[in-house]
Parts: structure tokens; sequence; C-alpha cells
């Protein structure tokens, strides 16, 4: 049974990105050992085509450390159907006084102990201070 299974998807999404994050920054512990600990051994992350394994998960996590940014996720929606979640959210990063906003739908598989198995994320950078799709702006 997976993890969030008793989780509001929205919560347990915004919770895993926000602890992985949190947890990559924390110390200088062996990031193999961080991502190993939020994504399983076969992870694939498919985010606006662009493939990445465990092995280009932890290369990726470098420049993260390097730069320590700080982030915050605003889940708009989510769902979870057995041991797969939808969400869109936007994802808020503030790096070297440069603020971003990135709009992400979000389509991911989990194992049952709550590691993220597969994930297929659409990107797209918004205006920082107006994360609202275009239908909804005045």
């Amino acid at each position: 049974m997976p993890a969030f299974t008793d989780t509001d998807p929205a919560q347990f999404i915004a919770d895993f990105f926000t602890s992985f994050n949190e947890h990559l920054l924390a110390d200088d512990a062996d990031p193999a050992a961080v991502v190993d600990q939020f994504h399983a051994p076969d992870i694939v992350q498919i985010a606006d085509g662009h493939r990445m394994d465990r092995d280009k998960l932890i290369a990726h996590t470098r420049p993260v450390r390097k730069n320590r940014p700080s982030s915050r996720i605003d889940v708009h929606e989510a769902i979870a159907d057995n041991n797969r979640i939808a969400a869109r959210y936007t994802l808020h990063v503030t790096q070297r006084g440069r603020e971003l906003a990135i709009e992400v739908c979000f389509f991911g598989q989990f194992t049952p102990d709550g590691r993220m198995r597969r994930a297929n994320m659409l990107t797209r950078t918004v205006a920082a201070d107006d994360q609202r799709p275009r239908g909804e702006r005045s």
C-alpha cells in the first residue's frame, strides 16, 4: 500500500519535494544516499523530454548544493490513484537574489514506502509575481 494512501496527494507531493530539498541541503551527506532515500533504484524522471536515471539525478544534485537555492511549492491540484499521483504545482525558487516561478504538470509513480519510481514532468517558467494560467488572468 503506497505511503500516500491516507494522505492528501497535494500534501504528499509538497512534502516529498520539500523534504528532498531540505535533506539535500542539510549537510554534506553523500548525495547518492539522499537520492536513494527519496527515489527507487530504478528511478526514471523525464522533464520536458530530458531523461534522468539515478546517476543523472545524483549529478543534478551537485549544482543544487553549490547554488543552495531556497524554494517552496504551491500545489494547485493533485489526485492519486493507487501508487500514482498527478499534480499541477508552481515551484518558487530564489537563488542568488533572483526569483523564479516554474509551473509543473507532474505525473508520478511511487513505491509502497513513498519513494519515487517514475516521473514525467512538463514545465514552463512564469513571471514570479503572476503564476495564474493565462486564462485566469484579469
